[in-house]
């Protein structure tokens, strides 16, 4: 079985595979906004999911909400966490930014 992936090269040692750019979040355009505790020991995380951004503009948004909520979060992978129960204020400055937002979950 040959392989067509060249791993090593005498010329120039240890090849390394192109580095692909980050893919776009998928998103439908509509912002879902839902608390969850679970796996998280009891502690409630605000997350925002269904963003059409790239991966510098979520990280700014992401910055952006946190500071506006003044608590704590995260992006990973193409979902924005913010420490606590702040859907509503949350809700409020996405629609004033313009984008579909829907409360989901409980």
């Amino acid at each position: 079985m040959s392989s067509s992936r060249l791993v090593y090269s005498t010329d120039a040692g240890r090849v390394k595979p192109e580095q692909a750019r980050p893919p776009v979040a998928s998103g439908d355009g509509i912002v879902r906004i839902r608390l969850e505790t679970a796996g998280r020991k009891g502690k409630g995380v605000t997350t925002l999911t269904g963003f059409n951004l790239d991966a510098a503009e979520l990280k700014a948004l992401g910055k952006q909400l946190k500071q506006l909520c003044s608590t704590g979060g995260t992006v990973k992978d193409g979902v924005i966490e913010i420490q606590g129960d702040h859907r509503q204020q949350l809700k409020a400055a996405l629609e004033k930014q313009g984008y579909n937002v829907k409360l989901a979950g409980g």
